[in-house]
């Protein structure tokens, strides 16, 4: 199977991975595209969503409950965090938009233990990773440290030129210092004609698959490491999905490139 997902250019549905359709067990992904007046209505089922709202701004209605103006931005590439909404399994959901908006829905398995609730953009912590060509700029939307039966959600801004999700690592196998978690990478480009690169590989090659990540694009990690590069002129952002067995984000470095985190003598 293919680990690239081509965004679809028109339409309001731009992504929608499905643990079918990647051949995993957990987690699931929908990007949407929005125009004022859009509807977008699904029940839950047997999973947990996280909604983030990308751009833009939105009425989200879960059940009897409506929450109005959810949005904090018009770019991801704003200096400024989303704003979200965890919404447990066995829930109806309506997203209105109020004007052109974009939504990521992420999802995994769950039994309904926490109620709904809103995250803030001011609740989430951000932070930066890295150093030189190195760095990026990290937003955790929902953490480990935060309430949720199986997902993991964090954004990154990659600036152009740097590499990110680097020295590679990977979270495959269980473990106390590893953990076995899906991920998807949904890309976006600044300008968006850009591209960037992201490669996912094991220790043995079995798995070793390089792309070209265009604008909206989604990348499936089953397994194995999943750096990515930006090339010169070309800012890359990704939103991160990530829930397997256990929720923890525990992960191993490739040992060839672990290196470079030793300290300078």
């Amino acid at each position: 199977m293919t680990l690239l997902v081509k965004a679809q250019k028109t339409g309001r549905v731009i992504a929608d991975v499905t643990p079918a359709s990647a051949g995993w067990t957990h987690v699931g992904f929908k990007a949407l595209r929005l125009a004022a007046g859009d509807v977008e209505a699904f029940m839950t089922g047997t999973r947990e969503f996280c909604i983030t709202v990308l751009t833009g701004q939105v009425d989200v209605q879960i059940g009897a409950r409506l929450y109005r103006a959810l949005g904090s931005r018009a770019s991801v590439f704003e200096d400024q965090s989303p704003t979200a909404v965890y919404v447990p399994p066995g829930q109806a959901v309506r997203i209105a938009a109020r004007g052109p908006a974009e939504v990521a829905l992420s999802s995994a398995p769950a039994t309904g233990l926490l109620p709904v609730r809103v995250i803030e953009a001011a609740h989430m912590k951000r932070s930066v990773r890295g150093q030189g060509a190195n760095t990026r700029y990290v937003c955790d939307i929902l953490p480990e440290s935060d309430a949720a039966e199986g997902l993991l959600v964090v954004e990154v801004i990659t600036p152009a030129g740097h590499s990110s999700s680097y020295p590679p690592h990977k979270h495959d196998s269980a473990g106390a210092s590893e953990t076995v978690l899906e991920e998807t990478y949904y890309h976006q480009l600044n300008p968006a004609q850009g591209f960037a690169f992201q490669r996912v590989y094991t220790d043995d090659r079995s798995l070793d698959e390089s792309m070209a990540v265009e604008h909206r694009d989604t990348v499936l990690v089953p397994r194995g490491y999943h750096p990515c590069v930006a090339p010169h002129g070309y800012d890359l952002y990704y939103l991160n999905t990530m829930a397997g067995p256990e929720r923890r984000w525990a992960f191993c470095n490739d040992p060839a490139h672990a290196w470079m985190l030793a300290p300078p003598r």
